[in-house]
């Protein structure tokens, strides 16, 4: 039977998307994870899979089109499968028909999971873990907005959600109770299981839980839900005043939160205006710091006594000795598995070369004194290695077992520390682009990342990587492969030393720049000619501009 597929909501935001580019054509086989296309938000530009198999027989959004969530978007089904009901005449479904198609669909995903031919009953929702973005296996409940018994309207934010990118709001496409939470605030659950139940008060959510295939789900009693819907009440109406006493989490949105860190604002001093007391981001703005002293803590008699009784000679120091766990974020894992198989699954080894920077100081002084011009030594370094990789195309290749990808663009990877880890936004073309232009996407792409609002898009297909550590005085260091990329380039900071030009001791700057080289596609003597390369287009910017 053939299935609809309707513009998604991909932030909690979006109202309306654009097709930026279709991957599939119709007539094309469609496999579940298939990337179908790549839909512009309001927020980023991100890849929309497939959750169906089959085969695409019409495309209702074309490229470069804008339509509002819940549009027809496509239709798969069987090869040949009359889809003229579903068209209804025209290039769009009628709002009668989207909800039939949709409710045919849910029938059909849940009869995969029912058994003895058990029913999921009318009007209940199973909500499970979204796959929000595009390498995400799992996801960390950050916080609950809503608890059992809460009315629940589509669009209502139901939790804060942590991928292996970053923490996003994750809303309802239901109206209704919310009856069950599956995974609790901290834990951690694979993508489709059970996130919550949303239905009619009253329904049996013990029967829906049971009657899903997969055996071994959480089974809640009513005696349980009332304790736990009674304690969550109990926590809601204490929340900021626990967040101060006990260290535990703040109930706030990740927009206030960014504000509040941007200001230097302490949350916990905030009151929040949203449900349950939530902070939201016009708290922030609104907040006006008091000025009352910070209350000292008075040491205890019977720590005084005890001082007291010592003597003098024989007072020592003393501590208390403690660990804490803390649980690893899911961009975290990602980042430990990535690097963990670069590093013991690749044979590296490391070039270092010193290179004059007198010349690219001074270029850079000039170039800087033009109106509306700022460029970094960084920029001029990542243009640099794009003109190198041009001459040596050894060095822009990827190892793919049986064969080895020579990378006829260049893709230019720039490592950028962010709160939670590390990140590696992509320029795209950046033998083609200028120095300024270098820059201004550098600095673009980093302020997104900072700020969590890059999509998976702009963080793909890098063919080299450049990771800079001297604007925090790192003379030398080596990096591990940003696979599947060859190299790595380590940035060091630039030193103002005694140096040896024309047999005379001069007062010069240098910096040192380490090539990490994958051994299964680059040699040494590849690697050499290349920083060789290299340090001609740094000592000479003049070059780059030619």
């Amino acid at each position: 039977m053939a299935i609809v597929v309707n513009m998604p909501r991909l932030s909690d935001t979006m109202e309306e998307g654009t097709v930026a580019k279709w991957l599939k054509s119709v007539g094309d086989k469609i496999e579940e994870g298939d990337i179908l296309a790549e839909i512009e938000t309001d927020k980023a530009t991100m890849e929309f899979e497939s959750f169906n198999e089959g085969t695409l027989l019409h495309i209702g959004i074309p490229e470069g089109d804008t339509a509002p969530v819940d549009s027809l978007l496509a239709i798969i089904g069987d090869e040949g499968e009359d889809i003229s009901a579903l068209l209804g005449g025209g290039a769009s479904v009628s709002e009668s028909e989207a909800k039939s198609a949709e409710e045919e669909v849910v029938v059909e995903d849940n009869s995969e999971e029912v058994q003895g031919g058990g029913e999921i009953p009318e009007g209940v929702e199973i909500v499970k873990m979204p796959r929000l973005s595009d390498t995400m296996e799992e996801g960390t409940v950050a916080s609950w907005l809503k608890k059992v018994g809460d009315d629940v309207e589509e669009g209502d934010i139901l939790a804060e959600i942590e991928t292996d990118k970053a923490t996003m709001e994750f809303e309802s496409f239901y109206n209704g109770k919310l009856l069950y939470i599956g995974i609790q605030e901290g834990e951690s659950s694979p993508v489709d299981a059970v996130l919550a139940v949303i239905g009619p008060e009253g329904t049996d959510v013990d029967a829906v839980l049971s009657n899903k295939s997969g055996g071994a789900k959480k089974s809640v009693s009513k005696n349980t839900e009332k304790e736990e819907e009674k304690s969550s009440v109990a926590s809601d109406n204490n929340e900021v005043s626990k967040s101060v006493a006990d260290g535990e989490r703040i109930f706030a949105s990740p927009l206030a939160k960014k504000i509040a860190a941007d200001k230097g604002i302490d949350l916990a001093k905030v009151s929040g205006s949203g449900d349950n007391g939530r902070i939201i981001k016009k708290d922030i703005e609104n907040y006006t710091p008091s000025a009352s002293p910070a209350p000292v803590a008075a040491p205890s008699v019977k720590t005084e006594n005890a001082i007291a009784s010592q003597p003098v000679s024989m007072a020592l120091p003393s501590g208390e000795e403690g660990t804490e766990e803390v649980k690893n974020s899911n961009m975290r894992k990602a980042i430990a598995k990535a690097l963990g198989n670069s590093k013991f699954n690749a044979p590296h080894f490391y070039l270092t070369i010193e290179v004059d920077m007198d010349n690219a100081k001074a270029s850079r002084a000039q170039i800087n004194s033009l109106p509306d011009t700022k460029v970094s030594f960084n920029d001029m370094v990542l243009k640099a290695c794009a003109m190198a990789l041009r001459k040596h195309p050894q060095v822009n290749t990827s190892w793919n077992g049986d064969t080895t990808k020579q990378h006829k663009h260049i893709h230019m990877g720039v490592a950028v520390a962010v709160d939670e880890g590390l990140v590696v936004p992509v320029v795209k073309h950046a033998d083609l682009l200028g120095l300024t232009q270098i820059g201004s996407a550098v600095k673009d792409l980093a302020g997104k990342a900072r700020n969590k609002k890059i999509a998976p898009s702009e963080m793909e297909g890098s063919t080299f990587t450049v990771s800079n550590l001297g604007m925090f005085g790192i003379l030398e260091f080596t990096s591990i492969i940003n696979q599947p990329n060859s190299a790595i380039l380590s940035v060091g900071a630039i030193v103002e030393k005694p140096v040896v030009k024309n047999g005379e001791i001069v007062v010069g700057n240098t910096m040192k720049l380490t090539l990490a080289c994958d051994h299964r596609t680059v040699d040494g003597a590849v690697g050499a000619q290349f920083l060789q390369t290299l340090r001609y287009f740094v000592e000479n910017p003049v070059t780059m501009l030619a």
